[in-house]
């Protein structure tokens, strides 16, 4: 895999699995967080009955276009998760006792987490792709829930799910349907595909 001294590539994220994700690939890039309100923009997507497809690949769009302003000639690379269950969006949990009421409302059931992702280049858009990946969890006791939350602490309540699946999450799960790297925040498959169409990578 060999990657082209131009475009400069940018994450706009702050995102520490996204980053992974990307260095794990032997990417070189620039990780800009994009200064954008994805509680309003989530709003606004539901208010005006975007699906949670549309809405994943809307707050990647703006995360990218933000970033990109600054940043025409870099080709800019913006991405957002959404987790639905039934008619519900959740979001982080905001403390301990939000995480286990988000995986109380998991157990037992399948829920989807929905990747957009989108790339900038010269003051305008020129790709964008979203990917669902489907997640069954097992029926959950309250002794489990209580363990899991208290083996893994406050870093869960950086993840939408109060789950993390490349560690001890993995045990709430019957089943996984999806790529990876989709369910960790950023479907790398597609990703790659694109940059080497774009001449980013060759090989």
């Amino acid at each position: 895999m060999i990657q082209a001294e131009t475009p400069a590539l940018v994450l706009a994220s702050g995102s520490a699995s996204r980053r992974a994700l990307l260095e794990a690939a032997g990417l070189r890039f620039q990780a800009i967080p994009a200064a954008v309100d994805e509680g309003e923009l989530k709003l606004a997507a539901q208010g005006e009955g975007l699906s949670a497809t549309e809405a994943a690949v809307l707050l990647a769009d703006a995360k990218a276009r933000h970033v990109a302003r600054r940043m025409p000639e870099a080709l800019v690379i913006g991405s957002d998760q959404l987790l639905v269950l039934g008619d519900r969006w959740f979001d982080k949990p905001r403390d301990m006792a939000e995480a286990a009421e988000h995986l109380r409302a998991f157990s037992g059931r399948q829920h989807q987490l929905v990747n957009g992702t989108v790339a900038w280049r010269f003051g305008q858009r020129v790709w964008q792709n979203a990917e669902t990946a489907t997640l069954t969890v097992r029926p959950l006791s309250e002794d489990f829930i209580a363990a899991y939350l208290a083996a893994e602490g406050e870093a869960l309540l950086a993840t939408v799910g109060a789950y993390r699946v490349e560690g001890l999450g993995i045990h709430l799960f019957s089943a996984v349907a999806g790529q990876h790297s989709t369910i960790l925040g950023l479907s790398m498959l597609p990703l790659l595909g694109f940059l080497r169409q774009h001449g980013v990578l060759s090989g």
